[in-house]
């Protein structure tokens, strides 16, 4: 039996997304893991499944690429927004996705029938708090932050000084964070303008994160560096986030872009 998939991104940060309303897989954290190599598979970050919702519009769910399932996925949200408009699965520009942190609405930017660029309500962080780490890691203290997902956000003063392939699974796995972190090193550029780079947890370094770009942003304004509104610039590009504080849902607005269409034939 085969398959048909599209390979979409959000800011570099790539998906294999598979509409399994039409087609129903079974053992995701092996077609995860097995689709996502980038020599002998199909190369991404992960799978992202789109589904049917008794709660929502529709539902997503996401494995990382080591078959881990994520709870959320800002930019795989942005891109599900395109998916579903522009292959006909609905006609709304405001579509309400049922995940594993919760449903979040979207809202879609539409020039001459093409989803330019999708806003998230991502929700109200939650649990937002220093850290102390300890004398044994390179740095002593973060900014924990829920998004749905776990994330410690540090910052740094030169992001060139980083060793993000070093540090990044030192910290994904800190005994703070039994279930592991998203960990996110930040420099604050200036008051609106926060330069990041992500060691996602399950994926490894990638060249942005939705949910990690929130968090940093989060931090930025609870450590007293940034106000309301902050572009975060990632490897794969920028986002917009706006938060009005505590107690406040949080929006990202950001592009999302189609790859290419394929097939894929099920060895089971």
């Amino acid at each position: 039996m085969k398959i048909e998939f599209t390979k979409m991104h959000g800011l570099g940060n790539d998906y294999i997304y598979v509409n399994t309303m039409k087609y129903p897989l079974t053992n995701l954290e092996e077609k995860s893991i097995a689709w996502s190599r980038p020599h002998t598979g199909i190369g991404s970050d992960g799978l992202v499944l789109i589904g049917d919702s008794d709660k929502a519009d529709f539902s997503m769910r996401i494995f990382n690429a080591d078959g881990s399932e994520a709870k959320m996925c800002g930019n795989a949200s942005r891109c599900i927004g395109k998916y579903l408009y522009e292959y006909g699965l609905t006609t709304k520009t405001d579509i309400l996705l049922d995940t594993l942190s919760g449903i979040k609405e979207l809202h879609l930017q539409v020039k001459e029938g093409k989803v330019e660029s999708v806003r998230v309500d991502m929700g109200i962080p939650a649990d937002i708090h220093w850290v102390d780490l300890g004398d044994a890691y390179p740095f002593q203290k973060g900014v924990a932050v829920s998004m749905g997902n776990p994330h410690l956000v540090i910052f740094v003063d030169k992001m060139e000084e980083v060793a993000l392939a070093e540090v990044g699974p030192v910290l994904e796995r800190h005994p703070l964070f039994p279930d592991r972190v998203n960990v996110e090193f930040a420099q604050v550029l200036d008051k609106e303008n926060i330069r990041m780079r992500v060691w996602e947890r399950g994926s490894g370094i990638t060249q942005a994160c939705g949910t990690g770009a929130c968090a940093t942003a989060v931090a930025a304004a609870f450590s007293g560096q940034c106000g309301s509104h902050a572009t975060i610039c990632m490897d794969g590009g920028d986002l917009t986030i706006d938060w009005a504080g505590e107690g406040q849902h949080l929006y990202m607005i950001g592009p999302a872009v189609k790859v290419f269409d394929g097939t894929i034939e099920l060895k089971e």
